[in-house]
């Protein structure tokens, strides 16, 4: 009796703590309202997110064609102005322009120490230092003295050499010594299988690949699938020394800095390469199959660079963190613009990004603490991931802080939406959280993938930036859109860059037409100096998604979008995803997924139709601690993991917790799963059902889950 006395009366301190909060909020806003108004204009602020940022410049009933209304910028200016039409002439640019700037820094690792966790288990931490900064004239250098020790171990100018290495400083370094003596780079994701690795390697008959210690072990089982490799690079490890047995006698191994060495006593000069060289091979991360080398020019990095610089506001006082794949076209295209604009680059791992990463220990700062970088590349998975651990924190709060974060919250989108920012609220509700990441980040470029409008919003409100999305492919050198640093609206992947045409056509077997009201719906195909050569060694594919017109090359991109009033693209479906259900209608799988990624219990998710069926399923992949949050409120505890996900009645409570989460995300009941598998594999690139990107393998997954499919059909 007396605990349910102190519960009401804790429930009515609470409710009547929000409700003098909610009168101070309005006093303060009727007080503050013409200062803000006066100092901030918002009128402004909303003119320029909503005027057009794209003009049509062809029409007829198939097809409508934009470009964009922006006019080139400063440093694409410079770029026309200095002739800069390659990779190396970018760099010796640079390297004058900035020459004493930081430009790459690595963070020094003084040892390994064993920590003691609460449970008794012992891992393995780093103790950190700062970090350690090499100079633009610096990274010329060691460029220009890699690309000569190259060509002195016997590569030459056009011959083929495979990076295959986390990112950090020395792949950067090694790229553009490549570049400066003509040599392509096969870039191949350090997290592909052993197969997909000797594909890339033998497809493209490189001699030399450039590894790291950390990924060395594995090419004792590649060499025996990649006969034609000789020399083996290896970026060292700071703290281990490797260990040259069990790699046979067909590969000599050599350090990198060795390879710095024998350059700079090398009498060689530099090939320099022409606009229309081979700068990179880039292979796709493979979600519809075997991973594809697509062919990058000189022209098309140059291009992109172009527009990346007239659509992202970044100063030469910008620091940014780097830990994407640079084997990925976004990241490298990311960090050559960096270089373009002067901006130092400090490198990281998902292992020690944050103070509570993996690797650190306990009580020492992460690399995102100690750097505090002012810009950051995603993907949209991070952003979910980040965005969910926001959630999950202010859900375990006590229920004050989770009142007020949720009122700081509503509070602040409600001005955002009119045009206004809150400085008072970010500094004292949200300042804790900008701390995630530094706490000076104030400019995140996604790619990779499509970022839902909520996760988008979200990130913006609580970390206090600018989340710009950005679409893409690797055969459009990762440019096509880029959304206008004044847009406010989420979810929308921008307008043309200037470097590119925008087509849309009718696709007739989807019902998706350039007529359609009350925006024009079709396939998305890119135009423009940023289009890939083809792909390597595969001239039908080629012909199939590639075409010449009117003296610009195009690409079939097999995304579906709308284009807005405002000329800004909101990709909406993919072909290859799209379902036809018995009754007729018709399921976007990847627009479904990427609704219900964003529900708290979800880890990941692959929806599966059946034409012949009128539903779709899901296999899941639940986040532990929410599933177990979640069987607890059921009644259900002291069972592991494992066994939850094989108990019917969790599946019916997940089932209708996306079942909640579809309606917020206003998807039709048909979009909806009618039933779900809880499954315990996290998935991974090793597994072979997600690609290096973490995109989907649909066909692998089907393939190893055939049986609880049928299983979810048949119940």
């Amino acid at each position: 009796m007396f605990n349910d006395e102190k519960a009401d009366m804790d429930g009515l301190g609470f409710t009547l703590a929000i409700g003098a909060l909610k009168a101070f909020a309005f006093v303060y806003d009727i007080i503050t309202f013409p200062v803000y108004i006066l100092f901030q204009r918002p009128w402004k602020v909303r003119a320029l997110s909503r005027r057009s940022k794209a003009i049509e410049i062809s029409k007829d009933t198939r097809s409508i064609t934009w470009k964009s209304r922006d006019e080139p910028q400063k440093i694409h200016v410079e770029i026309v102005r200095e002739n800069i039409n390659t990779m190396a002439r970018m760099m010796e640019h640079v390297a004058k322009k900035y020459a004493n700037k930081r430009c790459l820094g690595t963070r020094e690792i003084k040892g390994e120490e064993d920590e003691v966790q609460p449970n008794g288990r012992v891992f393995k931490k780093y103790n950190m230092g700062n970090y350690t900064w090499k100079t633009y004239a610096e990274v010329n250098v060691l460029a220009t003295n890699f690309g000569r020790g190259v060509r002195e171990l016997g590569n030459m100018p056009r011959e083929n050499v495979v990076i295959f290495a986390e990112t950090r400083a020395e792949w950067m370094i090694a790229a553009h010594g490549l570049f400066k003596q003509s040599i392509p780079v096969v870039t191949i994701y350090a997290t592909l299988g052993d197969e997909a690795i000797a594909h890339g390697i033998n497809e493209t008959g490189v001699t030399t690949v450039v590894t790291s210690y950390d990924l060395m072990p594995k090419f004792k089982k590649i060499l025996a699938m990649t006969p034609k490799v000789k020399t083996l690079i290896y970026m060292e490890d700071q703290l281990k020394s490797l260990d040259n047995n069990g790699y046979g006698e067909q590969v000599t191994i050599h350090k990198f800095s060795e390879v710095l060495k024998l350059g700079s006593t090398s009498q060689l000069g530099n090939t320099m390469p022409s606009p229309d060289d081979v700068a990179i091979i880039m292979y796709t991360s493979g979600s519809t199959g075997v991973p594809k080398g697509v062919i990058l020019v000189h022209n098309n990095l140059i291009a992109t660079m172009k527009a990346f610089c007239d659509n992202t506001v970044i100063y030469d006082d910008d620091c940014l963190i780097g830990f994407l794949p640079l084997a990925h076209v976004f990241e490298l295209l990311v960090e050559s613009v960096c270089l373009c604009a002067g901006v130092s680059i400090g490198y990281s791992s998902a292992l020690t990004m944050i103070d509570t990463s993996s690797k650190i220990k306990k009580g020492t700062k992460g690399d995102a603490s100690v750097l505090k970088p002012s810009v950051m590349t995603a993907v949209p998975l991070i952003l979910d991931r980040i965005s969910k651990g926001i959630q999950e924190k202010v859900g375990k709060s006590n229920h004050f802080s989770k009142v007020l974060f949720n009122f700081a919250l509503e509070y602040k989108q409600t001005w955002t939406r009119r045009g206004y920012c809150t400085p008072l609220l970010d500094k004292i509700v949200f300042s804790k959280v900008r701390q995630l990441l530094g706490g000076r980040v104030r400019y995140v470029l996604s790619g990779g993938a499509p970022l839902s409008p909520d996760t988008h919003e979200q990130i913006q409100l609580c970390l206090c930036v600018k989340v710009v999305q950005g679409y893409g492919l690797t055969e459009t050198t990762s440019c096509a859109t880029i959304m206008d640093a004044h847009d406010m609206i989420c979810g929308r992947v921008g307008h043309p860059t200037t470097s590119c045409r925008i087509r849309m056509v009718n696709w007739e077997e989807g019902n998706y037409r350039v007529t359609d009201k009350p925006y024009p719906r079709g396939e998305v195909i890119v135009g423009g100096a940023n289009i890939s050569a083809g792909y390597y060694k595969l001239p039908g594919k080629t012909n199939e998604d590639f075409f010449e017109e009117d003296g610009m090359r195009w690409f079939k991109t097999g995304d579906i979008a709308e284009v807005q009033e405002d000329g800004v693209v909101k990709i909406i479906d993919r072909k290859k995803d799209l379902v036809k259900l018995q009754a007729g209608e018709y399921v976007s799988l990847g627009k479904v997924e990427s609704e219900l990624k964003t529900c708290a219990i979800i880890d990941n998710i692959c929806v599966y139709g059946d034409s012949s069926k009128q539903y779709c399923v899901a296999l899941v992949v639940p986040n532990q601690s929410m599933l177990v949050d979640l069987a607890a409120k059921r009644g259900i505890s002291e069972k592991s993991f494992e066994d939850l996900c094989a108990i019917a009645d969790m599946e019916k409570a997940v089932l209708q917790e996306l079942a909640e989460h579809g309606k917020k995300c206003k998807l039709e009941k048909f979009e909806i799963p009618a039933q779900v598998k809880l499954v315990t594999e996290v998935w991974s690139p090793d597994m072979g059902l997600v690609t290096a990107a973490f995109k989907l393998k649909r066909k692998d997954i089907q393939e190893r889950y055939q049986h609880e499919i049928n299983r979810m059909y048949a119940s």
